[in-house]
């Protein structure tokens, strides 16, 4: 699959428009990325998704558009372990450059071990820390997004994690939230620490832990941020980007240096491939019919059944993608339902075989927000971890129970 073309008609037959009143209007630097000495063709990074944001979705995606595409998040300790799932996760293919891996962690040795592997056996050209997992079986133990409140202990895992990245020139950088709530932001503290530990980019989540995904992320502290660090380091903004104009809107209202896709891009592939053109200045949209999206469920569930070397994984692993990819367009429960139960890719073909491939892009229906919405809750920390931001001695052996193989942020 190949990226609309200036005609308006990508080289694989999918439906390509020009946008009326797009950046193509008005006067538009093509936009890049430098992160490190890896230089990007489009400021645009796909954000790690536990389950999501595996070697088959990546590829996916690439063949739409250009960008950073980044491994599911893998903790230190299993990489440490070296366990058969994250040494999966951390895999690349030959066509995956420039390869990117996002590491969890809270002890500071055990990162600095996992990145020196990642260096040493030449698996990654950049890494990226999390510090935005809001999940409450995390956050209770004082790790993801609540760990940036406790100073010492994330300087100390950067500036360990810099020092290992930077023996074989690797950039490191860092994603994190906004802070614990309203009341306890930590995000401009974090962001200067990062910059001065030597980071090569800053994401930030505009929405605290308290948010987990619920209403509308902060733009403007994604700005503050911005004007806070300046020149000095890129920061991206993640947050509510679901169109490529959504894009184009956060950095031109915030300043920041490039967007990080997370849940906007879920069913939705070629959102990479309208991005690349609005950053560039170009007019040209994707807007499949059924029949293309038909097309690129297959597909998926193709390089699914590649990637797990079984089919029935492989198209297991589809099902929870359906309801995104036809999210807005003309398809009866009963197929959805079926194609929620598939087991084959014979009998993938078949169900997409039903649809009306015919059937045009449904605007503003297949758009908006997909994936996780979740309402504003309270956080949920260790006992008195609010009372103080440095670590207590008691604190060190408790957050070692926070490093579990989730995602988010």
């Amino acid at each position: 699959m190949d990226v609309a073309s200036a005609d308006g008609a990508s080289a694989d037959g999918t439906l390509a428009e020009t946008v009326p009143g797009s950046t193509a209007d008005a006067e538009f630097a093509p936009r890049t990325l430098r992160i490190g000495d890896i230089e990007l063709a489009s400021p645009v990074v796909l954000a790690p998704m536990a389950g999501i944001t595996n070697t088959a979705f990546r590829r996916l995606c690439r063949e739409y558009g250009a960008g950073l595409y980044v491994t599911e998040m893998v903790t230190s300790r299993a990489l440490v372990e070296r366990s058969p799932k994250s040494m999966r996760i951390i895999h690349h293919e030959p066509y995956e450059t420039p390869r990117s891996v996002q590491v969890y962690g809270v002890d500071p040795e055990t990162i600095g071990q996992a990145v020196r592997m990642l260096v040493e056996e030449d698996r990654a050209d950049h890494i990226d820390l999390n510090f935005g997992c809001p999940v409450p079986k995390v956050t209770r133990k004082g790790g993801g997004s609540a760990l940036p409140w406790k100073l010492d202990l994330f300087t100390s895992i950067v500036r360990t994690a810099v020092r290992e990245a930077s023996r074989g020139d690797i950039p490191l950088t860092v994603k994190m939230r906004k802070g614990i709530d309203a009341e306890h932001l930590t995000y401009l503290d974090a962001g200067r620490i990062a910059r001065d530990a030597g980071v090569a980019a800053i994401t930030l989540h505009g929405r605290t832990t308290a948010d987990l995904y619920s209403g509308t992320a902060d733009w403007d502290a994604i700005a503050r941020l911005k004007e806070s660090l300046g020149d000095t380091v890129p920061v991206l903004g993640n947050g509510d980007i679901f169109a490529a104009e959504d894009a184009v809107e956060m950095m031109r209202t915030t300043g920041c240096d490039g967007v990080v896709i997370g849940r906007g891009c879920q069913g939705r592939p070629w959102l990479f491939g309208d991005l690349q053109n609005a950053l560039a200045g170009r007019p040209e949209r994707i807007r499949p019919s059924l029949g293309e999206v038909a097309d690129a469920v297959c597909t998926h569930g193709e390089y699914l059944a590649e990637y797990y070397a079984d089919e029935f994984y492989g198209v297991r692993d589809l099902r929870k993608h359906i309801a995104w990819y036809f999210k807005g367009y003309p398809v009866g429960g009963e197929l959805r339902r079926s194609m929620a139960m598939v087991s084959s890719l014979a009998e993938l073909r078949e169900l997409l075989a039903g649809l009306d491939r015919a059937q045009p892009y449904p605007g503003a229906d297949a758009e908006g927000s997909r994936g996780r919405t979740t309402r504003p809750k309270k956080p949920h920390l260790p006992e008195g971890w609010l009372d103080s931001r440095y670590m207590e001695d008691s604190r060190k052996a408790e957050l070692a129970l926070a490093e579990l193989d989730v995602s988010g942020g």
